[in-house]
């Protein structure tokens, strides 16, 4: 259950700084004003406070594997939301990208 908990706290937390992101990018780069950007400060405030609630109490270990979910994340993102095409390297860099965030976040360990 707790890894269930864990995995789906990575998912909203990449849906508000990913889109946050996508929101600041499409307010500058794209030209849609001032309100997208307020809304993707806003979803990048959010992502900061969905950390909080993850079971482990190792600040790095949280973020160093969150880097997993962003990196596929992203990815997916660009596919959904601008029509990006991803290549093989992709999909593999993503994966590995993957492996390496279950194994930093559930690896088993020791208690002491």
């Amino acid at each position: 259950m707790l890894i269930l908990r864990s995995a789906a706290l990575f998912v909203v937390a990449a849906l508000f700084e990913i889109g946050g992101a996508w929101l600041v990018w499409q307010g500058v780069r794209e030209h849609r004003g001032w309100l997208w950007m307020t809304g993707g400060v806003l979803a990048l405030g959010a992502y900061g406070f969905v950390a909080t609630f993850q079971p482990d109490a190792h600040f790095g270990r949280i973020l160093a594997a969150y880097g997993g979910i962003f990196v596929a994340g992203s990815i997916l993102w660009g596919v959904v939301a601008d029509g990006y095409r991803p290549d093989r390297w992709d999909i593999a860099g993503a994966l590995i990208c993957l492996v390496g965030m279950a194994v930093i976040m559930w690896a088993p360990r020791d208690a002491g």
